[in-house]
């Protein structure tokens, strides 16, 4: 989005394309859910996802369940 698109409403999910590094908005949005917890994702907070499954995760730990792997505790 550039500054004189509208900004999404905080409602509206968003749809994103993952990319290796980056993504790219499809549907503008201010948020994303996360594929393990389904939690909200704020985009500027956005840091971890899966380009193959296309999923975004709130955290390492959620990604680290959605692989198989047991956190440490």
């Amino acid at each position: 989005m550039n500054r004189i698109d509208r900004k999404p409403s905080p409602a509206q999910e968003a749809e994103i394309e993952y990319r290796d590094g980056e993504y790219r908005v499809r549907k503008p949005g201010a948020f994303v859910r996360c594929a393990v917890t389904g939690e909200p994702i704020p985009l500027e907070d956005l840091r971890y996802w899966n380009v193959d499954l296309q999923e975004p995760y709130s955290g390492p730990h959620a990604k680290l369940l959605r692989l198989g792997v047991k956190p440490p505790e």
